[in-house]
């Protein structure tokens, strides 16, 4: 099944980037967003070798999603800010090539 999804060349555990506002308060979608977001969110909830949904790019997409409803002020509450701080210099040092 994983090779079906590859055949028309595109890596589908590519996370893409969540085309909509991500910000510190949570939003409501209108059918006409939800609609938008097309293949970026999963079709159903599947749990596959242990992990929600069939790639990381469905993973992210879902994650996007939710924190745009759910918005950054609510999420950061879920994790201690050490872990946040972690994650921030993960990214950075990612990003700075090291």
């Amino acid at each position: 099944m994983a090779d079906d999804l590859l055949n028309d060349g595109e890596d589908w555990d590519a996370p893409r980037p969540y085309p909509r506002p991500i910000g510190l308060e949570g939003a409501r979608w209108t059918v006409s967003v939800f609609h938008e977001l097309g293949d970026l969110l999963p079709e159903k909830m599947e749990l596959i070798d242990g992990k929600l949904f069939w790639s990381r790019r469905e993973r992210i997409g879902m994650l996007a999603a939710m924190l745009e409803q759910v918005g950054l002020v609510d999420a950061v509450r879920l994790a201690p800010k050490e872990l946040w701080l972690e994650a921030l210099r993960r990214v950075e040092a990612e990003e700075q090539g090291g």
